[in-house]
């Protein structure tokens, strides 16, 4: 049975994976750093819907230089995917973002997916199988103005993607990227009703994506049939940047 860690599973996206990968057949290990509640519901739920499979919530503050320890000895078995969901965005002018801001969010999207990985992928390489999705963003590839931070560590993980896979897939391992456009999260809760519509018109698809587009998305990067895609970032945009 597959076992797979997925971080940020409070969020959206990655509960949408969670329930997507749990439909495949996998057992979770499922992360979170203060939505303590919203994972043993999700855990709950699937669950009952997979008795089974096993679910297993751990807690980590990835945007902590100690978080990447503290998550890997909560998991008590190899771990033959990861799904790197975890995120933050700040909307401000380039010249206002505060010092704490720039190192937790290079931390949280870069340095700790990094030093994770590092250690995961290391019985994934004996055992010559391995699926790693990170999820990383539209403006990683386009840029956003007020979001220079944001688009810099997303287009930082979007080739660490490509050259990460570049090394394992000798070892019959995959890596590759999400590249979300506007998704119907709570993130968009730091916007106007009124921005948000404007968005809308901007997109050729008329709306935002649901996070289970992204999710089931998710689950086939994950899944045997995508095991010839490997070093790419798939961007789910609704023909918005194309």
């Amino acid at each position: 049975m597959k076992k797979i860690l997925i971080t940020g599973a409070s969020g959206a996206i990655g509960g949408a994976a969670a329930r997507a990968l749990a439909g495949s057949g996998a057992s979770l290990f499922l992360h979170y750093h203060e939505a303590e509640a919203a994972v043993q519901s999700l855990a709950a739920a699937l669950s009952k819907n997979y008795p089974e499979q096993d679910f297993t919530c751990i807690q980590a503050d990835l945007s902590e230089a100690d978080g990447p320890d503290m998550l890997l000895k909560q998991l008590n078995t190899p771990i033959n995917g990861v799904v790197y969901a975890s995120g933050n965005s700040d909307i401000n002018l380039f010249q206002d973002i505060k010092e704490e801001t720039i190192q937790k969010t290079i931390q949280l999207q870069l340095t700790s997916p990094f030093r994770i990985l590092q250690q995961l992928v290391q019985p994934m390489i004996h055992e010559k199988t391995g699926k790693i999705v990170l999820v990383s963003s539209i403006w990683g590839l386009e840029g956003a103005a007020t979001e220079v931070l944001y688009s810099m560590v997303k287009g930082g993980q979007n080739t660490f993607v490509k050259a990460l896979a570049k090394e394992v897939a000798p070892s019959g391992i995959t890596v590759n990227a999400v590249a979300p456009g506007a998704v119907d999260t709570p993130m968009m809760s730091k916007f106007s009703q009124e921005d948000i519509e404007l968005v809308k018109e901007e997109i050729p698809m008329g709306r935002l994506a649901a996070p289970e587009e992204v999710g089931t998305l998710i689950q086939f990067l994950m899944s045997p049939s995508a095991s010839y895609i490997n070093g790419q970032v798939i961007s789910i945009n609704g023909a918005w940047y194309c």
